[in-house]
C-alpha cells in the first residue's frame, strides 16, 4: 500500500513525460514532409485501431451516451491544435498558452453549468491573464494578442481541453472503454477532416500518393515515428487513469505540471524555445494560477 501513491505519481509523470517531448517527433516528421496534421491524423488512427481491438464494445455505448460525440469532437480538437502549435511554435510558449485550460473551465462552468465565480476564482483568472499577457507580448509585438498562428491554436487547444474535462465529467457513468474510444476516435476524425480541409484550400501540403517511390520513401521514414507516437499516446492515456484514479486532483494536478518543465528544458536545450525572463514570469503566474485553482477544488470536495 505504501507503494500505491508512489506508483500513481510515476504513472502522471510519465504521462506528462510522453506529452512534454511529444513535440520532438512531430517536428522530425513534420521536417520529413508530414504536416501535423497528417501527422495527428495517422497516430490517433493506429491507436484507434488498437484500442478498438482491445475494447470492441466501446464503440456500442455512443447510442445510450450520445454526449461522447461531443467528447469525441473537443478531445480531437485539442489534440489537433496542440500538436499543429507544439509543432509550427515556440514549445515553451505553447505549452504555457496550453495550460490557461483552468481559466477556460472557469469561465465555461459560468457559462454551461451556472457557477458563479467566486472573488478568489476572480482574482487566480486575473493572474492567469496577466501571466498570458507577459508571455505573449514582446516589445517587438503588436496589439493586439495573440500574434501568430501557433499562439491562437494553443489558446485554442486549452479551450477545447476544458471542455473536454467538462464532458468527461458528465460522462461518468459512460464506461471507460468509451471515453476512451471517444477520445482516441476524435483524435482521428478531427484530424483527418481538418487536413482533408486544410488540403484542399491549399493551407497545407498533400500527402504524397503512395503511388510515387519517393511517397514509398517517405512512409518508410514516417513509420518508426507514428508507431512511436501512437505506442506512446496509448501508454500515456493509461497511465494517466491510474494515476488520477489515486491521487487527488491537486497531486494530479501538481505532477501533470512537470510536462511545463518537461517541454521547456527539452525544447530549450535543443533550440526549438528561448527562455525570456517575460516567459518565465508569465509562465510562473499561469502555473500557480493553475495550481490554486486545483487546491480549491480538492479543497472543497474534502469538505463536501
Amino acid at each position: 500500500m505504501t507503494t500505491r501513491p508512489a506508483l500513481a505519481v510515476l504513472a502522471l509523470a510519465l504521462n506528462a513525460l510522453v506529452w512534454g517531448l511529444s513535440w520532438w517527433p512531430m517536428r522530425q516528421l513534420d521536417a520529413d514532409g508530414l504536416h501535423p496534421l497528417w501527422a495527428t491524423a495517422c497516430v490517433f488512427s493506429l491507436a484507434t485501431v488498437v484500442v478498438t481491438l482491445i475494447s470492441p464494445t466501446g464503440w456500442l455505448h455512443f447510442k445510450q451516451h450520445p454526449q461522447l460525440w461531443w467528447l469525441m469532437a473537443a478531445s480531437g480538437l485539442t489534440n489537433v491544435g496542440f500538436n499543429w502549435a507544439v509543432t509550427t511554435g515556440d514549445v515553451v510558449r505553447v505549452v504555457l498558452l496550453f495550460y490557461l485550460m483552468p481559466t477556460w473551465s472557469l469561465l465555461l462552468a459560468w457559462w454551461l453549468l451556472g457557477e458563479r465565480p467566486t472573488r478568489g476564482a476572480l482574482a487566480r483568472l486575473g493572474l492567469a491573464l496577466l501571466g498570458v499577457v507577459l508571455v505573449l507580448k514582446t516589445p517587438e509585438s503588436p496589439w493586439p494578442l495573440p500574434q501568430d498562428l501557433p499562439d491562437v491554436l494553443a489558446l485554442l487547444a486549452g479551450f477545447c481541453f476544458a471542455l473536454t474535462n467538462i464532458w468527461l465529467l458528465r460522462l461518468q457513468s459512460a464506461p471507460e472503454s468509451s471515453r476512451m474510444v471517444a477520445m482516441f476516435g476524435g483524435g482521428a476524425l478531427m484530424a483527418i477532416a481538418c487536413a482533408v480541409l486544410a488540403t484542399l484550400t491549399g493551407v497545407i501540403p498533400a500527402v504524397p500518393t503512395l503511388g510515387d517511390a519517393s511517397a514509398v520513401q517517405a512512409a518508410a521514414t514516417w513509420a518508426p515515428y507514428v508507431l512511436g507516437l501512437s505506442a506512446a499516446f496509448l501508454v500515456s492515456n493509461f497511465t494517466l487513469q491510474y494515476g488520477a484514479a489515486r491521487l487527488n486532483a491537486h497531486a494530479t494536478a501538481m505532477v501533470m505540471m512537470s510536462e511545463v518543465v518537461f517541454a521547456s528544458v527539452s525544447s530549450v536545450a535543443l533550440g526549438a524555445s528561448t527562455l525570456t525572463w517575460r516567459v518565465g514570469l508569465g509562465g510562473g503566474m499561469i502555473v500557480l494560477a493553475a495550481l490554486l485553482a486545483s487546491h480549491t477544488h480538492t479543497s472543497k470536495d474534502s469538505t463536501s
